[in-house]
């Protein structure tokens, strides 16, 4: 469950956010790593000191603070810290009060901006939601209906863990339309950074491109030692067989139980720091068509092989293109999200059913500039679109069409035409520096916003009642 709740928070939020594929959480040991394992708040500018935690009361319900009249109470801030502490070993290093504090103050924050999000009419559907769980789901490896009792395993209520990931999502809109549309960078201070990096090795590493394909045996829940120890012997058959010279794409595609399989396990070419921190230090030492592992994970166990690397800013640096084309239909008042999806799954079965073309579909009916082109998106590079969009394309292999995927525009079908491992022009390099530097910099803004939310929100602290 640890690794189901690291993903949840890290998907859906920096991007259900721009720097998630299907990572674990990265943790540093320190009390700031800890709490940043949920929406990365910066600490809150105090309006009034809190007064001195009392000490832990779980059983009784009262009253901890008011966010501009909204109440928080004992047991969500309780119930928070449990789980803190549950996924996090690091935070039973810091004392209950203190954690309690952080977690209240955390709460606070996320609240103020929650009422700030509904001010500004943003709002999330159930088909949205729906669409996170499955991604939450397909990024730990497991069906819908293993991670819903892994959840229930953990104390949480369906409602509960949709009410999250609603408010997940939810804090991401309002990030994105309050903080990331309005951060700029130049031409000239994108390739300043690039100049920089290539002259520092250390920041240079950060940047390395790497392209993994994976080859996932999965360890169910409550596997058994010798259930493990049969399905970790696989693997290592399986690892053999690459070594031994195996087309590695065949083997994923008969033997792997990872959603990737159809693109034989290929992850893409994209940062270092874009991928799981287990499978970038599996591989560190690896060579170019060289396999790592078995590894194991909350998952299983990977096999991996290295497809290829080269450094951002290097004369030879390649990234995974994909070609795409879309149909896009707009949050529109007169149309529901459902009725959006159910629109395009129709469109999709026509497009298989052969009754029907994909680019005539998109001529006619998507509600965006590529309508004119059949939806034609060209060749995209990673990071380039929204995560919704991107994790859906990725899991494509040429000629598929995904499901409907829901984002902040609106509702999109997709279908990949084709991939490529590309080098890169001066000025897609510009644009994948751009893309870096831009990210550091949301993340600063991002901070400063939120305190300043925090400073116009009314906070008034309640003490426990006396006994």
């Amino acid at each position: 469950m640890k690794h189901i709740r690291s993903i949840l928070t890290l998907s859906c939020l920096a991007a259900l956010a721009a720097t998630s594929g299907a990572q674990g959480l990265r943790s540093g040991g320190g009390i700031t790593d800890i709490m940043r394992a949920g929406p990365r708040l910066a600490p809150p500018v105090q309006r009034s000191a809190p007064p001195a935690a009392a000490p832990v009361q779980r059983s009784a319900e009262y009253i901890v603070a008011l966010v501009n009249s909204e109440p928080i109470t004992n047991t969500e801030v309780q119930t928070r810290v449990t789980r803190l502490v549950r996924e996090n070993p690091e935070a039973e290093r810091v004392p209950r009060a203190e954690l309690t504090r952080l977690v209240l103050e955390r709460l606070i924050s996320e609240r103020a901006q929650l009422q700030l999000a509904k001010e500004n009419g943003i709002k999330v559907d159930d088909v949205a939601i729906d669409q996170a769980e499955q991604t939450v789901a397909r990024q730990n490896e497991l069906s819908l209906e293993e991670l819903r009792r892994r959840v229930a395993a953990e104390g949480i209520t369906p409602r509960q863990f949709r009410n999250d990931l609603r408010d997940q999502l939810l804090l991401t809109r309002l990030r994105d339309r309050e903080v990331e549309s309005k951060v700029k960078v130049s031409d000239s201070e994108a390739d300043e950074y690039l100049r920089d990096q290539r002259n520092s090795p250390t920041k240079a590493a950060a940047l390395q491109n790497i392209n993994l394909a994976q080859l996932l045996v999965a360890v169910p829940e409550n596997a058994t030692d010798a259930q493990v120890a049969t399905l970790q012997q696989k693997a290592q058959g399986l690892a053999q067989r690459a070594r031994s010279g195996e087309d590695f794409a065949k083997l994923v595609q008969e033997n792997s139980d990872s959603p990737d399989r159809a693109n034989g396990g290929a992850i893409g070419m994209r940062t270092a720091d874009r991928y799981p921190t287990l499978f970038v230090e599996a591989t560190q030492s690896v060579p170019v068509n060289g396999i790592a592992g078995p590894i194991r994970s909350g998952a299983g166990f990977h096999v991996l092989k290295v497809l290829a690397k080269a450094q951002l800013g290097a004369t030879d640096a390649t990234v995974t293109q994909t070609q795409v084309r879309h149909i896009l239909l707009l949050n529109d008042p007169k149309r529901t999200t459902a009725q959006a999806v159910a629109q395009l799954a129709e469109f999709k079965r026509r497009v298989q059913a052969g009754s029907a073309d994909f680019a005539g579909l998109a001529r006619d009916n998507s509600q965006d500039a590529s309508a004119k082109e059949g939806g034609d998106l060209g060749w995209s590079r990673p990071g380039q679109f929204v995560p919704e969009f991107e994790e859906a394309m990725d899991r494509l292999a040429p000629g598929q069409i995904s499901d409907p995927v829901v984002s902040r525009f609106g509702v999109h079908l997709i279908q990949v035409v084709g991939r490529r491992e590309s080098k890169l022009t001066q000025a897609e390099q510009r644009e994948a520096a751009r893309a870096v530097l831009r990210e550091q910099r949301v993340e600063e803004a991002f901070t400063t916003w939120v305190q300043e939310v925090r400073a116009r929100a009314y906070v008034e602290y309640r003490e426990a009642p006396q006994s």
